[in-house]
C-alpha cells in the first residue's frame, strides 16, 4: 500500500499554521520520535497529554544525519510506530508548530486503526530513505537528558521572544 498523505490543509506559518487544519480535521498528533517521550513534552508544553499507542501506515521512523532526533518518511512496506496525542490545546500546537518549524511539514497520515493523526514529516527529502531506522532506546539511554536539556533552552528562547 502507497504513503497515505491526504491532500488535507498545511501549516502556513511556523507558530500558529496548525489553527486553520484544527478547525478542517481535528485529528491528534501522532509522535514517533522525541515527542514520544514524556521528559520533552514535559519542558515543551508543561505537561505529558493523554496518549494511546499508533502506528502510521505506509512510513518508516529513519534517524537523520548528524542529529539525536528521528525523520519519519514514506515506505509502503512498512507502519511506523509511535503515540496520538489526542488533548493538545491550540496553544500547545502553536509551541509544537514552532518547535517543529526548520524541517518538518505537518501532513494528515492514516493509521493502522483506519483513523488519522497528523504528523511532522519529511516527505521531500529521498536521502533519507537509505538512512537506519531510529532507535527510541538508543535516544533514551544515550541522549534524552541533553535533550530535555537543549529543549528546555529552546522553551525559554520562544517565550521570551513571544
Amino acid at each position: 500500500m502507497p504513503p497515505t498523505s491526504s491532500p488535507s490543509p498545511r501549516t502556513t506559518s511556523p507558530t500558529s499554521g496548525r489553527l486553520a487544519p484544527v478547525s478542517a480535521d481535528p485529528a491528534p498528533l501522532f509522535v514517533y520520535g522525541s515527542l514520544r517521550f514524556p521528559e520533552v513534552l514535559h519542558v515543551l508544553i508543561d505537561r505529558d497529554p493523554t496518549r494511546v499507542p499508533a502506528s502510521a501506515l505506509g512510513w518508516r521512523v529513519v534517524t537523520l544525519p548528524e542529529r539525536v532526533y528521528p525523520a519519519v518518511i514514506p515506505d509502503p512496506h512498512t507502519a511506523a510506530p509511535g503515540h496520538l496525542l489526542t488533548d493538545l490545546t491550540p496553544a500547545e500546537w502553536d509551541t509544537l508548530d514552532a518547535f517543529e518549524a526548520d524541517i518538518y511539514t505537518l501532513d494528515r497520515l492514516t493509521l493502522t486503526d483506519g483513523g488519522h493523526g497528523w504528523a511532522y514529516t519529511c516527505t521531500d527529502t529521498p536521502e533519507l530513505a537509505h538512512q537506519a531506522a531510529w532507535s527510541p532506546d538508543v535516544f533514551a539511554r544515550e541522549h534524552l537528558t541533553a535533550y530535555v536539556e537543549r529543549c528546555a533552552a529552546w522553551r525559554k528562547r520562544y517565550e521570551q521572544a513571544r
